[in-house]
């Protein structure tokens, strides 16, 4: 078995940290910068068939007339 002392275990433990960082930063970026992609043409598509536009509801309520 070989042995690379603790300056290797240390050394491998830094390089681990640092790639599980970078790893958790790329993550973060490409949710930030890709879900915009995704959310504005799906809100065009919805704004173009309707979806999620609340019903107008004619009551024969008015609003206040103002000054």
């Amino acid at each position: 078995m070989e042995t690379h002392g603790p300056l290797g275990t240390l050394w491998v433990g830094l390089g681990l940290g640092a790639f599980y960082i970078a790893l958790t930063w790329i993550n973060t970026l490409l949710g930030v910068f890709l879900t915009p992609l995704f959310i504005i043409p799906m809100t065009w598509l919805q704004d173009r068939l309707g979806i999620g536009v609340p019903k107008r509801r004619d009551d024969g309520r008015r609003p206040p007339a103002t000054r």
